[in-house]
């Protein structure tokens, strides 16, 4: 008897529970676009202005891209310019802005690749597509086209720019 007793009290708070639940109350997404889009605006202006005065205290003429990557090429190679579609390798030294080195082909090895195929960040693929074989350049890339958000989990902390010192060192055709 205590049995059923128990199992019809439970039974009727939980049915008497149930016909008391609202539905919370459906938000618009758009409530919140605006706000976000804005504050996003506003982080990519300040960390424009940290590239841009990056740049200026190294004495860096740097040329900026319709992504906001910024590539200085102060020694020019011979050899041909990179073709989407081609293997390359480069040797490379990885600092973010306070001058902290993260990676670097001496410890790491050279960085090999092919262009076109999504296999390095965006900013760095975007700059090599800009370089020919023997071509040594300074890169600023900033945080949306490198890491973004998160960093690697590694050694690249969340929105970390980054300034990569890099040697295109040879281009090969695919295989």
């Amino acid at each position: 008897m205590q049995k059923y007793l128990t199992f019809f009290i439970v039974s009727f708070y939980l049915l008497v529970g149930c016909q008391n639940v609202q539905e919370a109350p459906v938000q618009d997404p758009g409530e919140f676009k605006d706000p976000l889009v804005g504050a996003n605006k506003i982080l990519v202006q300040r960390e424009n202005e940290y590239i841009d005065s990056y740049a200026r205290r190294h004495g860096w003429d740097m040329t900026k891209t319709g992504t906001g990557l910024r590539i200085l090429i102060y020694h020019r190679g011979e050899g041909p310019k990179v073709e989407s579609g081609s293997v390359v390798r480069a040797e490379y030294a990885v600092n973010l802005l306070n001058g902290l080195e993260v990676y670097n082909s001496y410890d790491d090895g050279p960085l090999t690749f092919v262009t076109g195929r999504a296999e390095v960040i965006n900013g760095l693929e975007e700059a090599i597509l800009m370089m020919h074989k023997g071509d040594k350049a300074k890169v600023i890339i900033p945080s949306y086209l490198a890491y973004g958000l998160l960093g690697d989990d590694e050694k690249i902390p969340k929105r970390a720019t980054l300034v990569y010192d890099i040697e295109l060192t040879d281009i090969m055709k695919p295989q």
